[in-house]
């Protein structure tokens, strides 16, 4: 096998298969940075495009796009805390505190670093453990997946830090706008209130910019009296090369996020945000003082970024190897395959070689690109952006909004949808109810009810095949243990400093 990975280098080296990695990594992290774009929607677009070109030309671009917008997603996060993609929802976390104490320039640098590392990760994992990774995804039938999705709820809530009952109160919001639309098992409405528009349920980009975008801009437009961002904000855009040997520090929550983001990128439908998320959780749990995280701590940036390009090529590995995809992305490239004559599953790694270890590659050099394309573009050509007038910034950002939750499904309903959307995170801003639990409830909810029902159908009703095997005790325990650890720890400080005013 591996003499096939290194028969295709070759091919791959050819200048026609670079460039298409190139273009597609530049493609990729310019549809990234727009609120409402989404990498699978751009690779959706390329594929009717790829007929006429090698098969190999446009596994390239695809892969760049791919590794393109999981870092571009990060620009407007740091910038604008406006998640360009989901799983750049915990980049906003530290990201923009950064940017908002004139390190904006920097925190992107801590994100394209992280983002190509990530990537580097994942490709590297693809070539060498594709099969017997593979075999990982064996172990997780319906009720594991289920206790997952559980433990991505938990840690959320409880590690974010801030008060765990409005925590709770965010993620049973997300969790209820995740079940609206039809019910996948009996196809009964849920929630429509007689809306055909919702059917399908509610667009994560809908709600994401309505809960993410609009409320910054409102503040830009509300204090539109208060000096330019270009007096508020140094954007601090060094050169890349000099802010390297800073992040050297974070090696030890690369290698976490890394893992954590493999990990969950060969489960199939977890995808990047719960890999981003339970990463940011845990490197802040890892951190000395975990009280800075969320006022501005690039590690934070590192955390969320690492994982959640660490997940680009691991998703592909039950997609190239099972033909299952792991993402939406993977999905959309497994129609690529097809589309070119390739048929996912066993057999294409023994009829293909060529193309399936050249298509790694890619992967490869796509997130290696990641460092010279994307330091330059967001850095020295996207942080200018907090140059604008506060009020031409607002007004920017809500056109953009509009026009990006239009182009989803050409029509208005949407528009008026990420109005209600945005007045909800308006006023959660002000109530000081945090916003992650809500995008991650909406991510997981449904996730873990399709799963909970399938695993009970199976099951035939016995709720007790959701523990009876050793993986869901495993994962079950971990909850646990993530529920119980804050409130032990909150008891011991307690104890601890009740005891130092006593011996005073």
């Amino acid at each position: 096998m591996y003499s096939n990975l290194l028969d295709a280098l070759p091919q791959v080296l050819g200048w026609a298969n670079l460039l298409s990695v190139v273009i597609g990594v530049t493609a990729g992290i310019c549809v990234g940075a727009l609120p409402g774009l989404s990498a699978t929607m751009a690779i959706s677009v390329l594929i009717p495009f790829t007929f006429g070109l090698d098969p190999l030309v446009a596994l390239g671009m695809m892969a760049g796009i791919y590794n393109g917008a999981m870092y571009g997603g990060a620009i407007p996060a740091v910038l604008l805390r406006i998640p360009g993609t989901p799983a750049a929802v915990a980049t906003t976390f530290d990201g923009y505190p950064m940017a908002q104490s004139g390190r904006g320039g920097f925190a992107l640098q801590v994100a394209v670093v992280s983002s190509a590392i990530g990537g580097i990760v994942s490709a590297i994992v693809l070539m060498l453990l594709a099969p017997p990774l593979a075999q990982v995804t064996l172990l997780f039938g319906p009720a594991e997946i289920f206790w997952v999705a559980v433990f991505g709820l938990s840690s959320i809530v409880f590690l974010l830090g801030g008060d765990p009952i409005k925590g709770l109160i965010s993620a049973a919001f997300g969790v209820t706008v995740s079940i609206v639309g039809l019910d996948t098992i009996t196809g009964y409405e849920r929630l429509t209130f007689g809306h055909l528009e919702l059917l399908d349920g509610i667009n994560i980009v809908v709600l994401l910019v309505g809960l993410y975008a609009l409320p910054p801009a409102i503040d830009l437009l509300e204090n539109a009296h208060l000096e330019a961002t270009t007096d508020k904000f140094n954007l601090g855009t060094g050169s890349i090369w000099k802010a390297i040997p800073q992040m050297l520090g974070f090696w030890k929550t690369w290698l976490r996020s890394s893992v954590i983001g493999v990990l969950i990128g060969i489960l199939p439908g977890a995808g990047g945000s719960m890999a981003a998320f339970l990463s940011y959780n845990e490197a802040r749990r890892a951190a000395k003082n975990p009280s800075e995280w969320g006022k501005g701590e690039p590690e934070g940036v590192a955390a969320s970024e690492t994982a959640n390009n660490a997940d680009t090529a691991s998703a592909m590995i039950p997609a190239l190897t099972l033909g299952v995809p792991g993402t939406s992305v993977a999905a959309v490239m497994l129609g690529g395959l097809l589309i070119h004559g390739l048929q996912p599953g066993p057999m294409l790694f023994r009829d293909n070689p060529d193309l399936v270890f050249g298509f790694m590659w890619q992967f490869l050099f796509g997130a290696i690109l990641l460092i010279f394309l994307g330091g330059s573009l967001a850095t020295n050509s996207f942080a200018q952006v907090l140059r604008l007038p506060r009020p031409m910034l607002g007004a920017i950002i809500i056109a953009l909004v509009f026009i990006g939750v239009y182009s989803i499904n050409g029509r208005m309903f949407d528009v008026y949808l990420t109005l209600g959307f945005g007045l909800v995170g308006y006023f959660m801003d002000k109530l000081r109810f945090p916003l992650p639990p809500v995008v991650l409830g909406l991510i997981l909810g449904s996730f873990a009810e399709e799963n909970l029902r399938l695993a009970l159908r199976i099951g035939r009703n016995d709720w007790s095949t959701l523990w009876q095997n050793t993986t869901s005790q495993i994962i079950i325990a971990i909850t646990v243990g993530v529920i119980v650890c804050p409130l032990v720890m909150r008891v011991i400080r307690a104890r601890k400093s009740d005891n130092a005013s006593s011996g005073q």
